[in-house]
């Protein structure tokens, strides 16, 4: 496997910070519980302080001039982080390649901040050089809203996935669809020049289980093994869409750095295993994305829960609201395919982080309608522990995990030297995982961005 160097953006992210960051009073956090994304216990009763968009010190000394706030009965953690995302797709309840407009993706990435979410990676089928500008101002602090980071057109198959039916009008400018491993190459050259973070792959016929589903053209071995040779010989990490698990073996072998969706139309194996341990592959798991078809469907009555309503607009709440939508959402073929298909992404789950597999954390949020900014981060976590892991493992994957597979040595953490981009709940999410739902602050680069979420 090749020596992968450190991801040009990702490196210069934290010197556009410190040059543009907003300079406030120092801040004490007092009676702090806090989770500080290692995995490691809670610790009670604890002061942080920070100063300059930085954690200064954690039971240290606070600064004579510095505001205090009392955190007594509340925990503080980092600020979730998320993998796999999308922007500039969805508006109201479609998606469609007209959507990729700045004031889109910045009330998108407003969204994900008041939820905690404060770095998003935009998994691909973004424009340029819109979303070029956009990450180096979100890393700048130049607009309201998370970090943002993520890959810019992406590859897949002639007349394969994503296909129009899910992204309307979706074209070139989006998405790469080379004929030849000649064309893939220079695909990945151009997104590589243009500053992409990652080069993203789709490997999927999109049949996603349902019986005599459509199939669509699935991406060549010959073409997908040459942009990920290309994007390495550039000293860029390949994300790879996957949704069955010899797919998964296929581009694990071809070297792909992250599969960045589970597998879920059956158990993994030890050779999976095997590959992936060996080749140090990161697994993102997206549980999100199955439930999301079916969820809002089944459960009319969340549309009153404040928390999923601060995350509606006013034409997707209406469909969750409609019989008719529901009745007809539950009917369709690939509702009972999703069921399945998040019951083995579980299993799976849990399996590959009892084998030491690297893991983050992603949910494909703002690829569809249905799967909402922020809110979707929220449910993945409850459904990750569902599959077994333990709450702070789970908030660990969203937190520590998720900056390590950036390659993010600033965030993701609460230690000294780290940004300042805190979440502040009440209650004890390492001992149930709903209460990280019982929002009351939000920290971004050591300022308060947003309060309590739908009280």
């Amino acid at each position: 496997m090749p020596d992968l160097r450190p991801l040009p953006l990702l490196a210069v992210a934290t010197s556009l910070f410190s040059a543009t960051a907003a300079v406030a009073a120092p801040t004490v956090f007092d009676h702090a519980r806090v989770i500080d994304g290692t995995g490691q216990a809670a610790r009670p009763d604890v002061s942080v302080v920070v100063d300059d968009g930085r954690i200064v010190s954690i039971g240290g000394q606070a600064p004579a001039n510095a505001q205090h706030i009392d955190l007594t009965g509340k925990t503080l953690l980092p600020a979730l982080i998320s993998d796999h995302s999308h922007v500039g797709l969805v508006s109201g309840t479609g998606a469609a390649s007209t959507n990729y407009t700045r004031e889109n993706i910045l009330a998108a990435l407003k969204q994900y901040t008041q939820y905690g979410v404060l770095t998003v990676t935009a998994l691909g089928l973004n424009k340029s050089p819109l979303f070029d500008q956009l990450r180096h101002e979100q890393h700048a602090g130049a607009n309201p809203g998370a970090d943002l980071f993520g890959v810019d057109q992406g590859i897949s198959a002639p007349n394969g996935i994503p296909p129009a039916s899910m992204v309307h009008g979706l074209g070139p400018d989006q998405i790469y669809r080379p004929t030849t491993p000649l064309e893939a190459r220079k695909d990945v050259d151009r997104m590589i020049d243009e500053g992409t973070d990652l080069v993203k792959i789709w490997v999927d016929d999109f049949r996603n289980d349902v019986p005599n589903g459509k199939v669509y053209p699935k991406l060549k071995p010959i073409i997908y093994r040459a942009a990920i040779d290309e994007a390495h010989k550039r000293h860029v990490r390949v994300a790879v869409h996957i949704h069955d698990l010899d797919v998964a073996k296929a581009v694990v072998d071809a070297g792909a750095d992250i599969v960045a969706h589970g597998v879920r139309d059956k158990p993994v194996d030890q050779a999976l295993i095997m590959a992936m341990k060996q080749r140090g592959t990161w697994y993102i798991a997206t549980l999100d994305l199955d439930e999301a078809n079916y969820l809002f469907a089944e459960h009319p009555e969340w549309l009153n829960n404040p928390f999923l309503a601060a995350g509606l607009n006013p034409a997707l709440r209406a469909q969750f609201a409609s019989s008719d939508w529901r009745i007809k959402t539950l009917a369709k073929p690939i509702t009972p395919a999703s069921r399945h298909a998040l019951s083995i992404n579980q299993h799976n789950l849990l399996i590959l982080h009892k084998a030491g597999i690297h893991i983050g954390f992603g949910t494909d949020s703002g690829a569809a309608p249905t799967r909402i900014p922020g809110f979707a981060e929220h449910r993945e976590l409850a459904l990750t522990v569902a599959a077994g892991l333990t709450p702070m493992q789970a908030i660990t994957l969203a937190t520590g995990n998720a900056a390590a597979l950036l390659q993010l040595s600033d965030r993701g953490l609460i230690a000294p030297g780290k940004r300042a981009d805190l979440l502040i709940v009440r209650g004890a999410p390492d001992q149930d995982i709903t209460a990280i739902n019982h929002i009351d602050q939000v920290w971004q680069r050591g300022m308060k961005v947003s309060g309590a979420l739908g009280e």
